[in-house]
């Protein structure tokens, strides 16, 4: 991964994601020898709708009140 200090970035941005866009390889900023940002390439998300894919992960309980007793639910009144 190419790397280029952020003063040259400054001069040259509009040159720069230029290339990075036509070659799809990004590219690391860096200040003072310390990475500082990436600029990557554009990519459209994907996403494919699966209906019922977290239908696996729910729990369905009869009755949610009974297992603990009449009485504690008395005791909040």
């Amino acid at each position: 991964m190419a790397t280029m200090a952020i003063s040259v970035f400054k001069a040259h941005a509009l040159q720069v994601v230029g290339k990075v866009a036509r070659s799809k390889e990004s590219l690391v900023i860096t200040k003072r020898g310390m990475p500082l940002v990436q600029v990557i390439p554009y990519q459209p998300m994907v996403t494919t709708l699966a209906p019922g894919r977290l239908s696996s992960t729910l729990v369905f309980e009869k009755d949610i009140v009974t297992p603990l007793g009449e009485g504690i639910w008395e005791a909040a009144r």
